[in-house]
């Protein structure tokens, strides 16, 4: 092995560690409370509130693409479907920080949109030897299986990020039509000096 391939296995491995160690974490705050996080029961209820319906399934659903997506980065096991995996997950994340612009200072997507593009870089490059699918003679890490898993878990996080968006949508209406209602009703009470 050259000089140049320890570096660049050393590298992806670091990015591993960080990236997957870092998804996990996420995953396991929303699946088991860890690391300061709320558990699946107030995970739920925030995802609901953000318009991922049913909220329960869709912390459970985040949660487990979270631990699964960020374990195997970090332990370089199925790489292609762990990468394509955080990076769905991440895009969806992202998507709920879109209306404040891209900084993560002022609450935007940066940080998720960097996760998932890390995600996906690490499908598409593989793990690097310093990993499980190298131990394992790369049978989790073959060149089709980051095409299919990016395109398949992308067409998914694409469809959760359109119901989201028709979901919020639909309660920003909803909420509309329920404000006029209740200007109207007050003018109307005005009037008849109810």
């Amino acid at each position: 092995m050259t000089h140049h391939h320890t570096r660049t296995d050393l590298g992806l491995l670091a990015l591993r560690a960080g990236v997957g160690g870092t998804i996990f974490a996420h995953g396991a705050q929303k699946l088991f409370g860890w690391f300061g996080g709320h558990g699946i029961a107030a995970t739920a209820g925030a995802m609901e509130s953000m318009g991922f319906r049913p909220g329960r399934r869709s912390a459970v659903l985040a949660g487990l693409g979270e631990v699964a997506g960020g374990a195997g980065l970090a332990l370089g096991l199925g790489t292609p479907v762990a990468g394509a995996a955080s990076a769905a997950t991440m895009t969806t994340a992202a998507v709920v920080h879109r209306p404040a612009g891209f900084f993560a200072m002022s609450g935007g997507y940066e940080y998720t949109a960097m996760l998932a593009t890390a995600g996906s870089a690490l499908a598409v490059a593989g793990p690097g030897r310093y990993s499980l699918d190298h131990v394992l003679g790369n049978r989790l890490n073959r060149p089709w299986m980051a095409t299919v898993a990016l395109t398949a878990l992308g067409a998914a996080a694409a469809h959760v990020i359109t119901q989201r968006d028709k979901a919020v949508a639909a309660a920003a209406a909803a909420q509309q039509t329920s404000d006029a209602e209740q200007v109207a009703h007050a003018e109307q009470a005005e009037t008849t000096g109810a």
